[in-house]
């Protein structure tokens, strides 16, 4: 499933690109120059390999999140998670999963609440467990809109708080949200420039 997901990203990423309203600076396969540095690429980022990228998407992204452990219990919301925090940061995409859970425990009658903290530990997966048990495999589906509906807010909000956003909503919004695999066109930035956050070093 990981690999799928992994080549899907980069295809979608695609290779060197140096947006000039992308406060992040270049990519290579989506990966910025401070990402690729703090992994081991010695060189410019448009020298980054493939496997390289792949490699520090399996790592970073899916292994030390702990998606893995998301995906045996349902595959559908860890790709959402895996894409979501590959373009906003692992702690932002589990934090929107956990206020999700949090909203969607009817008062917490079906599972306790969980602390938005961004880190998937025990009673998160505990709380996934407890939605699925009482919804069912449909409730992935809802679980997956409301993790969604988080992300496209924050869209609209980075391009309010920062105008230089508005050139890439749009593509932001086609292609990111209800449609995680699909191609994006060029104009878009590769991920969300948050300071404070783990998403490709956008900072």
């Amino acid at each position: 499933m990981v690999d799928e997901l992994i080549d899907a990203v980069i295809a979608r990423e695609g290779g060197y690109v140096d947006h000039p309203a992308d406060r992040g600076g270049p990519t290579k396969w989506g990966i910025t120059a401070a990402t690729a540095r703090a992994h081991g690429h010695a060189g410019p980022v448009s020298t980054l390999s493939r496997a390289a990228a792949a490699e520090i998407y399996r790592r970073i992204y899916w292994l030390r999140p702990r998606l893995d452990a998301v995906g045996t219990r349902a595959p559908l919301l860890a790709a959402e998670m895996f894409d979501t925090g590959v373009n906003m940061g692992p702690r932002t995409a589990i934090g929107f999963l956990q206020r999700a859970l949090n909203a969607l425990n009817r008062g917490a009658r079906d599972y306790a609440d969980i602390a938005i903290d961004g880190r998937i530990g025990p009673r998160t997966l505990s709380a996934i467990d407890g939605f699925l048990a009482t919804r069912g495999q449909a409730g992935e589906t809802v679980l997956v809109k409301a993790v969604e509906s988080l992300q496209g807010e924050r869209y609209l909000r980075l391009a309010e708080t920062r105008p230089a956003n508005e050139a890439f909503v749009y593509g932001w919004l086609a292609h990111r949200i209800g449609q995680a695999a699909a191609p994006r066109p060029t104009d878009a930035p590769r991920t969300i420039p948050l300071a404070g956050d783990d998403a490709h070093a956008r900072a």
